[in-house]
């Protein structure tokens, strides 16, 4: 089965409303010939903002996070039941910046997975190794674990509104980007442990983004390679000048 190019934006701690606007607007106007998927993640602040902007459009609303639960005394948490309730239809969890600078696990980026899909929103779900893990050959094992603990529960046909993004840490905002060959090596063996976890159709059909230092002059390379499917563009998806090359590749 043909798998569709997946391009998302995530937006990380930047803008305010207006500038978030002004973004979108640029970004529905530029993509509205664009042949592949898209999806841009603002600030939580920036949602609602946005998302009556790209209605209709294109282009999906994408929220960077959620808490593990669906309400309750969770100070300065957003849930799945606010962020559906602003247009919100997909979710980024286990983004290395979440499991890294705020410590969240495997069990706990688990437990996010299976209530987004519980509540009907598809998930990205982000794994990938820092440099040292790489270095000590271990950018297999440790892909492998986040998306076999990141998966835990969750069924054959809730894993269909699953999308699988590799983002070597290494590579996030550091200018450094793996390699062709390297990203397309890490994205067959996931393809490979999805295979073992779903099914042979399964790993045909799963989205596998890179993430990692997309720029416009580095895209149609990694998109090239049999097992990449999309990007999860950071700092690049901050200006429509950067993004829709990307976008467009």
């Amino acid at each position: 089965m043909a798998r569709n190019y997946f391009i998302a934006g995530n937006w990380k701690m930047h803008k305010t409303r207006s500038e978030s606007a002004a973004l979108a607007k640029e970004l529905t106007a530029a993509l509205k010939d664009g042949r592949h998927k898209y999806l841009v993640a603002p600030s939580f602040t920036a949602l609602e903002t946005v998302g009556a902007i790209v209605k209709g459009s294109n282009i999906l609303l994408g929220a960077q996070n959620c808490a593990a639960e669906e309400q309750g005394a969770h100070t300065g948490e957003v849930s799945v039941l606010q962020l559906k309730d602003l247009g919100v239809q997909t979710v980024i969890l286990g983004h290395s910046e979440r499991r890294h600078t705020y410590k969240e696990d495997d069990a706990l980026v688990n437990r996010k997975v299976r209530l987004a899909l519980k509540h009907g929103l598809d998930v990205i779900l982000c794994v990938g190794e820092l440099l040292e893990e790489r270095e000590a050959g271990n950018a297999e094992s440790v892909c492998e674990r986040q998306t076999v603990e990141g998966l835990k529960g969750v069924s054959a046909a809730d894993f269909s509104r699953v999308t699988i993004a590799y983002e070597p840490v290494w590579a996030i905002g550091t200018g450094k980007t793996a390699t062709p060959e390297d990203a397309d090596a890490i994205h067959a063996y996931i393809r490979k442990v999805i295979g073992g976890l779903y099914g042979a159709d399964a790993a045909k059909g799963v989205v596998i983004q890179y993430g990692g230092s997309v720029k416009p002059d580095n895209a149609a390379a990694l998109m090239a390679k049999e097992n990449i499917d999309g990007a999860l563009v950071g700092g690049a998806s901050l200006t429509a000048d950067a993004f829709v090359p990307i976008a467009k590749f």
